[in-house]
């Protein structure tokens, strides 16, 4: 992509009301724009970002045998009443029929009467289903960028089980595939599992926890085990749940993923059984797993930045190379600059190699280096008049801090 034909620009100052460094970012470097407190538009590059969010979480949800679908934001309000949810933090509306509805926040209340209408028998259990949908929750303090928004891309996760080993399990599986997937975004090191309450049938529900300055959550992590426990129940558990350890270190974290067993709360609600081999009914038993795509993509840019910009892991970069060509006062040598880059472009893409190509004119190289830092693509390649004359092209990582000339022709067969 030529950034001379880009839809956004970068921007050095944005509205004071943003305080979270993260959001400041994205906003200035054209990833987002804040529509109201809590509502962004996801700008082209941004989207690129959460495409790649996407891809990860859904090859992840695919390895589990979960199935995809896409259900209603547009929740009828019986629905709710039948799990008692009707005053939850919901967005309330009414049809022009008189119908009332609230915009989903969670789908368990569709999720649970869609697989009843699908599964009878012993023989259709276990399964599971997914989904990546727009979310809406009635915020009052909606004041942290992408972190707490009133609308939100999540994934949610619903499995259906009939006996509690299976149930466990499956649990746990999902559990090493969301560190796997922390992992590919770049933020595994700092995400630590969270003991929280919440757990309809266990003793515990867990959370996935960023420590962040940005945070709004407070963790203690056992220094013994490593497993965490939220403020709200840390008053409970003096002593290490998991392994008795006394000794706790306290950290604001972001949360960026939960799983809840539900037991039956939401089967019983709905009348969802199961047909046993013996002819006899057989409790449904549901577990709940979700990923915020955007708030990961907002705690990404609040735990991998500098005062100078964003850093993007390469798994989920909008692009991998930013391809920067600096202009000469001399006409045939920016012919040659315009002609290396055509040729570079060319190399790169065959390897399929993703390209931001720094095509602006009238930029001096001081304003291109900046915006360059403020994207935090992860290679920076320059193209000047005086690497050509060294038949180079200079190479910086956006995390490091050298630079290194690599042959004009080799740069095809870099390993970024």
């Amino acid at each position: 992509m030529r950034q001379s034909q880009l839809f956004t620009k970068t921007q050095k100052e944005i509205s004071a009301d943003e305080t979270n460094a993260g959001t400041r970012l994205l906003l200035r470097g054209g990833f987002i724009d804040k529509t109201a407190a809590g509502v962004y538009t996801i700008l082209p590059l941004g989207l690129r970002v959460l495409q790649k969010i996407e891809k990860i979480i859904s090859a992840k949800m695919d390895d589990l045998g979960a199935q995809r679908l896409v259900m209603p934001a547009l929740v009828p309000k019986k629905n709710w009443e039948t799990t008692g949810r009707w005053n939850y933090d919901l967005f309330k509306l009414k049809g022009a029929g008189g119908e009332e509805y609230g915009l989903a926040a969670t789908l368990e209340e569709v999720a649970t009467p869609l697989a009843k209408k699908f599964a009878f028998s012993y023989k259709d259990f276990p399964f599971a289903i997914y989904q990546i949908q727009t979310k809406f929750r009635n915020e009052l303090r909606a004041k942290s960028g992408l972190l707490r928004g009133r609308e939100f891309l999540m994934k949610d996760l619903y499995s259906f089980h009939i006996s509690q080993k299976d149930c466990d399990e499956y649990y746990e599986r999902v559990k090493e595939a969301y560190f796997s997937i922390f992992k590919q975004a770049g933020i595994v090191q700092d995400t630590y599992l969270t003991l929280s309450s919440g757990g309809s049938f266990s003793k515990f529900s867990h959370e996935f926890q960023t420590a962040s300055g940005a945070g709004e959550d407070l963790i203690y992590l056992c220094d013994n085990c490593g497993i965490a426990i939220n403020r709200e129940i840390k008053s409970e558990y003096p002593k290490c749940p998991e392994c008795g350890g006394e000794k706790f270190s306290e950290k604001k974290a972001i949360e960026v993923g939960n799983i809840f067993k539900l037991g039956t709360k939401f089967s019983a609600a709905f009348g969802f059984e199961a047909t046993g081999g013996d002819g006899c009914k057989l409790p449904v038993l549901m577990c709940c797993y979700g990923i915020g795509l955007t708030r990961l993509l907002g705690t990404v840019a609040e735990t991998s930045r500098d005062d100078a910009g964003i850093i993007w892991p390469e798994t989920i970069a909008p692009f991998s190379v930013h391809l920067m060509e600096l202009e000469s006062k001399d006409e045939p040598a920016n012919r040659r600059i315009k002609e290396a880059s055509r040729r570079i472009r060319q190399d790169l893409q065959k390897n399929q190699i993703e390209v931001l190509y720094d095509d602006r004119a009238g930029k001096s190289a001081g304003e291109k280096f900046k915006d360059s830092d403020l994207l935090g693509i992860p290679n920076r390649v320059v193209v000047s008049a005086k690497t050509l004359e060294k038949n180079s092209v200079e190479l910086k990582k956006r995390a490091g801090l050298e630079t290194v000339l690599i042959g004009f022709d080799g740069i095809a067969d870099y390993k970024f």
